[in-house]
């Protein structure tokens, strides 16, 4: 079996019996080496499958990003999802939540400011800031956001049975409960 020795940009490369498995990249030499990590255990090696399997999980999300609409892309629908979840903020709050830089924040917001999806008032208590609150046809596309999305991980995962996915949704959800 495979063991992990090396986290590489968020991907691991993998030696069995010493060998190197050819990846798509290569480590550049560092001018200075961190310090070496400690040789892997058995019990750090579940860990580092589940290091491998959360990686791919990022080609789960490009595939669910193309069942969004043309004119909606993921950040433009991360923005949608955190107002409906957390209620009208400030544009610094929500990128705080989002965890990225406030212009890339920015930009999102201008997005669907444009095609009617949020409001943007003046913050009463400070008339400097705007408030950002969900309109009607923002929920309503909240709602289509969710049937497609809901669509495309039936198609996807239809020869998963319903205990399968319970499962999954159980322990996703206490994986995140744990950050």
């Amino acid at each position: 079996m495979p063991v992990a020795t090396m986290r590489f940009y968020g991907c691991l490369k993998q030696q069995d019996g010493g060998n190197p498995v050819t990846t798509a990249q290569t480590a550049p030499t560092p001018q200075s080496a961190p310090p070496a990590l400690p040789a892997q255990t058995a019990p750090t090696a579940p860990y580092a499958e589940l290091a491998r399997q959360l990686t791919g999980i990022g080609a789960v999300k490009r595939e669910l990003a193309r069942s969004l609409p043309p004119d909606c892309p993921p950040g433009a629908a991360a923005v949608l999802t955190l107002l409906d979840r957390h209620g009208e903020m400030r544009l610094s709050r929500l990128t705080e939540f989002m965890g990225v830089d406030i212009s890339v924040t920015s930009r999102h917001v201008t997005h669907i400011a444009d095609r009617g999806w949020i409001e943007r008032e003046t913050d009463p208590g400070d008339g400097r800031c705007r408030i950002l609150r969900l309109t009607p046809a923002g929920r309503a596309l909240l709602a289509e956001l969710g049937a497609r999305y809901t669509a495309s991980l039936e198609r996807s995962l239809r020869d998963w049975s319903p205990q399968d996915i319970d499962v999954l949704n159980t322990l996703l959800a206490r994986l995140r409960s744990s950050f």
